[in-house]
């Protein structure tokens, strides 16, 4: 069902959801990043005056209460009055205002992304059209590999049992946890192509766990196992292991999740050494800044392949642009256990096919309805997410 057209578009109300859930002791991942104890998310409502809400995510930064906060004070006071469909505009308002001179950085562009996300899904149900047709795209399959805080640090007997699911449920690649030590990384990426074979493509991800000796180490095993990439075996900003690691071996060096805003991405593909580009919809801009990321990446061949976060929202919106891509990269599927904000925050965010693909919902905006109870009834946890 679309939404009536050309109601008013006046931004009445912005509302930050800082939420949590536990995660069961015995169904938690570990990863390189330490061991996972509970999922946090930030979910921003856009209200109009016309009654048009749009839902929208951005990334809770370990410290969900603090960017909701964000988002209901400082950013809310910038944008309340505007014209939803001006999201060009109010992008660079609250680029020039808050976050291009002493604007906390990385915490206002993740604070910008959800509302951003939430200003395209108010014109998508503005105009009826869902957001990939917004964004000149069209549906096509995207293919999708297993991934999301999955595929961690067991033996690999569990982990093979594990992407056995993953590969019934459709998925033809999928994305295992490095950074515990090469020997063992090295061992469990063996293990899985030994299992399955040389048509399933294997990822991987160290989650910044790697020392440059580490990566040395690493390098030629991977080349070895036929591994398509490597993702962020150190900090984002450290730019000179990510050179000296380049010269271990030819597997592509992956980044981008933790990069924040055009202009960031703009040193990273310059550099010519991260050629697997991440950017994160809830965290660099929002859907705005990520197609002038994609455009940038189009000049240089690369193609896109976004990290998808915590919730639904994201997940959805992730596909819709992927759709309007001519170099369209993976989109990451949440093959997570347990993920409330995937299975009951929101209605079914995708499907993965028989050959490993998703399609853009069609509903209008995102495409998805949001349980605004659930939000109330699981407020944050404070604390950090891993341990």
């Amino acid at each position: 069902m679309t939404e009536a057209r050309n109601p008013d578009l006046k931004i009445v109300d912005i509302k930050a959801y800082a939420t949590s859930f536990p995660l069961p002791k015995d169904g938690n991942v570990r990863l390189g990043i330490g061991r996972a104890v509970k999922k946090d998310a930030v979910v921003v409502k856009v209200t109009t005056a016309g009654g048009i809400i749009g839902w929208g995510e951005s990334h809770h930064a370990r410290a969900p209460s603090t960017i909701a906060k964000l988002v209901e004070t400082t950013l809310k006071m910038l944008v309340l009055g505007e014209d939803a469909a001006n999201v060009q505009g109010i992008w660079n308002k609250i680029y020039d205002k808050q976050l291009a001179s002493h604007g906390l950085g990385a915490g206002t562009a993740m604070a910008m992304s959800g509302i951003d996300m939430a200003l395209w899904d108010i014109r998508g149900k503005a105009t009826g059209w869902p957001l990939y047709k917004l964004l000149g795209g069209v549906s096509k399959p995207i293919a999708a590999y297993a991934g999301g805080i999955s595929l961690g640090f067991q033996p690999p007997a569990e982990l093979i049992e594990e992407a056995r699911l993953h590969l019934a449920a459709g998925y033809k690649a999928v994305k295992l946890r490095l950074g515990d030590n090469p020997k063992d990384d090295l061992a469990r990426v063996a293990a899985i192509r030994k299992a399955f074979g040389d048509d399933l493509v294997i990822l991987t991800d160290a989650n910044i766990g790697y020392s440059v000796a580490d990566a040395r180490t690493v390098m030629p095993g991977l080349d070895a196992n036929g591994v398509a990439w490597l993702e962020e075996p150190f900090p984002a900003h450290d730019y000179r292991s990510y050179r000296e690691a380049k010269a271990f071996g030819r597997v592509p060096l992956a980044a981008g999740e933790n990069h924040y805003t055009r202009f960031e991405f703009s040193r990273l593909i310059d550099e010519g050494i991260v050629t697997i580009l991440q950017p994160d919809l809830s965290k660099t801009g929002g859907v705005t800044e990520v197609m002038k990321i994609a455009a940038m990446a189009s000049a240089h061949k690369l193609p896109v392949h976004p990290h998808t976060s915590m919730t639904g929202l994201n997940m959805a919106a992730s596909i819709h642009l992927l759709a309007a891509l001519d170099h369209p990269g993976y989109f990451e599927g949440d093959v997570s256990k347990n993920n409330l904000f995937r299975d009951v925050m929101v209605n079914e965010p995708y499907r993965v096919d028989a050959d490993g693909n998703v399609r853009p919902l069609e509903g209008p905006g995102l495409g998805l309805e949001v349980d605004e109870e659930f939000l109330i009834k699981h407020p944050v946890i404070e604390g950090p997410s891993y341990v």
